[in-house]
């Protein structure tokens, strides 16, 4: 699918992504990944082994993405470094420079990296991802366990999260 055609997906499915659904899936190994983070540097999933994470793709003109990233800065701090990392996989087509003014004025702590159709495509398998936020679990063994679409409480999703952290 071209980017451009993606982006508009995108943005039409986020109008509609106010209330999440969580949709079982079949555990399977979470992709390979490395990416750049808005300063230009690599991050890689190599970095994350271990640990549960929650990879969620978003945008920055995504209202219901927007709505979430308080709750995962929250869960990032409770959790710690340690046992949890999440990852914003920004779809911004406008590029890192929006981003990171978004990263700055908001106050997210956690890990930003710059997602691109390859990564986008490993994630979303046979099912697509055809709305954002779309946020994937993926357990210590590094497993996709988990897949929502669309935003939801905090204390909603910190449930189903908490299982994995055990």
């Amino acid at each position: 699918m071209k980017t451009s055609a993606l982006f508009r997906v995108l943005l039409l499915a986020s109008l509609f992504a106010f209330s999440a659904r969580a949709q079982n899936v079949a555990a399977r190994p979470a992709p390979s990944w490395k990416l750049k983070d808005v300063n230009g540097q690599e991050v890689s999933s190599d970095q994350f082994k271990g640990k549960v994470v929650v990879v969620d793709f978003w945008a920055t003109w995504c209202g219901p993405c927007r709505m979430e990233i308080p709750g995962y800065v929250a869960l990032q701090k409770k959790y710690g470094r340690d046992r949890l990392a999440i990852i914003g996989m920004s779809v911004d087509q406008q590029g890192p420079g929006v981003v990171k003014k978004f990263i700055q004025a908001n106050k997210v702590d956690y890990q930003i990296v710059m997602a691109d159709e390859t990564v986008q495509e490993a994630f979303a398998g046979d099912e697509g991802i055809n709305a954002i936020p779309t946020t994937f679990i993926i357990d210590q063994a590094g497993n996709i366990q988990d897949r929502k679409v669309g935003a939801e409480p905090t204390e909603v999703f910190e449930k189903r999260l908490a299982k994995y952290l055990k």
